[in-house]
């Protein structure tokens, strides 16, 4: 049976497919929604979570960029109990077709969305929920789809509130009236229209949505992402909408945003990760509990099964599988699955990915912007990498060569 909220047929479409280029190098092997999250987690428990606290079981999962890496853990949709006969989880990845026998590559999510509309029209929802795969946030998407249905909306987007109005130029900017109608949108703005942006979750009535992308097709437009023809488009009808999300929100798509979403957690900002009205439900394996060995200072961290802890870990999470060893120190750090740091090693601000190495007696990191070591890459005994600086996946700094094997972020 299909899902149905508010009398309505909804379908959820998780767009899943980009790069994620501002957090690399964590997404030169994997794509974003993949990335790990508290140690535990991944990007995209927290929309699937979302999906299935609030009753939604049709999902569609667009994929574009490495999909194996989301594939392996998706898992059929099974930890999420949308391993189906009828619905459930349906992975859509790049296709070619009578049209377009080359294939295409989705230049954008609104195109993305205009390559599956003959799919979607076939699904025939009545409501179309829409969502990225890489922010932090929990929200009952039923509230949104009633309020949407009793406001008769095009498209009604949930927005959030973030510290400052500096901030809103990375995003779509809403302005709205007291009725919640949008009056005013502006993507990426130059000057931003105030602190109001969009939380990248749209519900759409399907018709307008998939008739306005045809009709943009049609005038010769790049449909690209949704805010450069799309949501101007449906704000131009005058019935586009808001639902203000008033908890915790974080877009992650960048290293510092990243490494802050962790320290709010840490610090208490974020919210119950295991609520049992609302968990965040992951594909995980049994671990062993965690190893503090004897003599080892944790203080203000996370701590994951499977580890083994025998240095000092000061404000910082570690993920399964990681070692520290005894006479090591990290602090205000990610240690991502697998990743060891040896004796004598300090890494400060910095985050580690999955199976890298800090050898014995180097130093990773320090005051100033976080250092990225790369998946499965090494830093040498007595090696030095500066706060800032990128360890692509794979490469081995060696001491006295720091300047060939590191490289500035963009």
């Amino acid at each position: 049976m299909a899902t149905r909220i508010a009398g309505q047929k909804v379908l959820a479409i998780v767009l899943a497919g980009g790069r994620g280029s501002r957090l690399s190098p964590l997404t030169d092997e994997r794509a974003k929604p993949a990335v790990p999250f508290l140690g535990t987690y991944r990007l995209i428990d927290f929309t699937l979570s979302n999906l299935v606290n609030s009753g939604v079981q049709d999902v569609w999962v667009i994929e574009q960029y490495l999909p194996h890496s989301l594939n392996d853990h998706l898992s059929g949709g099974r930890p999420w109990d949308l391993d189906r006969t009828r619905g459930g989880l349906v992975v859509m990845p790049p296709f070619s077709s009578p049209e377009n026998e080359d294939g295409e590559f989705a230049h954008g999510n609104a195109h993305a969305l205009a390559q599956h509309a003959p799919l979607i029209r076939q699904f025939a929802p009545d409501v179309l929920l829409v969502l990225s795969a890489d922010h932090v946030y929990r929200l009952d998407y039923g509230e949104v789809i009633e309020a949407h249905v009793k406001a008769g909306a095009s498209v009604t987007m949930v927005t959030t509130e973030l510290k400052t109005a500096e901030e809103a130029t990375r995003f779509g900017n809403v302005q709205a009236g007291a009725d919640g109608r949008v009056r005013k949108f502006a993507y990426k703005p130059e000057q931003p229209l105030g602190r109001t942006v969009t939380a990248e979750v749209f519900v759409y009535n399907p018709e307008v949505l998939l008739d306005t992308l045809a009709a943009l097709q049609k005038g010769g437009q790049t449909l690209g992402d949704y805010g450069e023809e799309l949501l101007p488009a449906l704000v131009g009808r005058g019935d586009a909408h808001t639902f203000p999300l008033s908890g915790y929100w974080m877009d992650v798509g960048t290293i510092e945003a990243y490494h802050g979403a962790h320290r709010d957690f840490l610090d208490g900002r974020g919210f119950d990760l295991d609520s049992p009205d609302w968990p965040v439900i992951t594909a995980s394996i049994t671990r062993p509990p965690a190893h503090i060995e004897k003599g080892a200072e944790v203080s203000d961290s996370f701590v994951c099964g499977g580890s083994v802890v025998s240095g000092q870990v000061v404000r910082s999470v570690v993920a399964p599988n990681a070692v520290i060893e005894r006479g090591a120190a990290v602090t205000d750090s990610i240690l991502q699955p697998g990743a060891v740091v040896r004796a004598g090693a300090r890494v400060t601000r910095a985050i580690v990915d999955q199976h890298a190495t800090v050898q014995v007696d180097a130093q990773v990191g320090g005051t100033g912007n976080l250092t990225v070591i790369g998946a499965h890459a090494q830093v040498q005994s007595g090696a030095r990498v500066s706060a800032g600086l990128h360890v692509p996946p794979h490469r081995r700094v060696k001491a006295g060569q720091e300047d060939r094997t590191t490289v500035e972020p963009e």
